[in-house]
């Protein structure tokens, strides 16, 4: 994880990869994922984070409006992910599950790396 700072915009990108940042000698793309989730891009603010992902052989750095807390989850407390939310959007979430009472969509990495490479 990393905090934000402005990143180098890559003209002509999708909204979804913005631009790129060096982090520690890589230079990765900027993954903004909530256009994949169905959500309006908003401005960063000081609460934003780049969470770095290497997952296979892709690298990124994954722009989250911010980060409340890193957990463990054991394997039992994730649940399918609901049936009422829209395929188009849910097909990015691995499942769900509960913390204090508040609700975590868990993303598939699989799934996102694909949609990126669909939008792009």
């Amino acid at each position: 994880m990393a905090r934000y700072r402005p990143f180098t915009p890559v003209p002509g990108a999708p909204p979804t990869l913005p631009g790129i940042i060096s982090q520690r000698g890589m230079v990765l793309p900027v993954v903004e994922p909530r256009p994949l989730l169905g959500f309006a891009v908003t401005e960063a603010t000081r609460s934003a984070r780049f969470i770095i992902v290497v997952h296979h052989d892709v690298g990124m750095a994954l722009l989250a409006e911010a980060v409340l807390d890193l957990v463990r989850l054991p394997a039992r407390a994730v649940e399918p992910v609901p049936g009422s939310l829209n395929p188009e959007h849910a097909r990015f979430l691995r499942g769900v599950a509960q913390r204090d009472e508040v609700p975590i969509g868990l993303l598939d990495l699989d799934e996102i790396i694909t949609g990126l490479r669909e939008k792009a």
